[in-house]
């Protein structure tokens, strides 16, 4: 493939990592979550926690995968950096953020899945006061331009 020009935006999206088969690699995520809930089903007749295992495990691999696929967003997110002039400290924060929010949901959801839906509650709270945490640096940043505009 050629070099990607601004008339060019599929181009250029490819060459980040959404290509054409990214549909393809979706229905698979699908096909292994669905497969791990239907095994998970039939082996909790037999033993319940054979079900969460099943679908911990179902889990831990979408993950990796999802974890896998960071560095194209890392890679445009760099590109958009070089384009604006943006500070790293903003594009940190927002890649803390998205994170933090995919970990509490996956440690959550696990929990809930597991009949501890109180403790999944306590992560969710805890990855949002994590995101209000990180995000700070950024609102005060915020609150210092709009006093500067004010004067």
């Amino acid at each position: 493939m050629g070099e990607a020009t601004a008339g060019q935006p599929w181009a250029q999206a490819e060459r980040y990592g959404a290509k054409g088969g990214m549909a393809v690699t979706v229905v698979s995520i699908a096909v292994i979550g669905l497969t791990a809930v239907v095994l998970a089903v039939q082996l909790k007749a037999v033993k319940g926690e054979y079900g969460i295992y099943m679908v911990l495990g179902a889990g831990l691999v979408i993950f990796f995968y999802a974890l896998s696929k960071i560095e194209a967003v890392l890679t445009v997110l760099r590109r958009v950096q070089s384009f604006i002039q943006i500070d790293g400290m903003y594009l940190e924060a927002l890649m803390k953020m998205i994170g933090i929010t995919y970990i509490a949901e996956f440690a959550s959801g696990i929990c809930k899945d597991a009949g501890y839906g109180s403790l999944g509650g306590q992560i969710e709270m805890f990855g949002k006061l994590s995101m209000l945490a990180v995000s700070m640096p950024i609102l005060l940043t915020l609150m210092e331009t709009i006093r500067v505009f004010m004067r």
